[in-house]
């Protein structure tokens, strides 16, 4: 419904699309991106790409579907322009409680961290899409498949290739 009022020009609507949205299409940036600053420009980027396109959104999927493609496609030509990638920040994760961290598994941890955001970074754009949109938004194959314009099949294919990459790549974290 917000959707619709939007795209007959409410930007009250729009503004709480906006709100709404702004917090998981950031995440999903730094997580393309690699770095808050270049998210940030593309979630506006994408807002205003969406808020241009508004009247052609025809509701065939959710808005937020709508968003993650805008927002993915945005990623991939920032990743495409940029080569070669840059690692991907980890997001923010809880600090575990004192008692049951220790110095060597908090070095431990990081050096894992650091080793699979440099495994991610040698992806094809593409296939960091894929991984990210799955592993770490749950979207489903046919979310995946909507967002990035390409068959369930070939993003199924991507994402086995990418885990048995990884699966590679952390070999010694086992």
């Amino acid at each position: 419904m917000l959707a619709v009022r939007a795209g007959e020009g409410d930007e009250k609507a729009f503004e709480t699309l906006v709100r709404r949205h702004t917090p998981v299409l950031l995440t999903l940036g730094m997580r393309m991106l690699g770095n808050r600053a270049d998210a940030e420009d593309a979630v506006q980027d994408a807002f205003v790409s969406a808020w241009r396109r508004l009247p052609d959104f025809r509701g065939d999927a959710s808005f937020l579907t709508w968003m993650y493609r805008i927002m993915t496609n945005r990623c991939l030509n920032v990743l495409r322009s940029r080569r070669p990638t840059e690692p991907i920040e980890p997001g923010e994760e809880p600090s575990a409680p004192e008692h049951q961290s220790s110095p060597v598994k908090a070095a431990e941890g990081a050096a894992a961290v650091q080793d699979l955001s440099g495994a991610l970074a040698t992806l094809s754009p593409g296939q960091r899409a894929c991984w990210v949109l799955r592993e770490l938004h749950g979207l489903s194959y046919r979310e995946i498949s909507e967002v990035l314009d390409i068959s369930e099949q070939a993003v199924r294919g991507r994402i086995f290739r990418v885990r048995r990459f990884l699966t590679e790549a952390m070999s010694a974290w086992r």
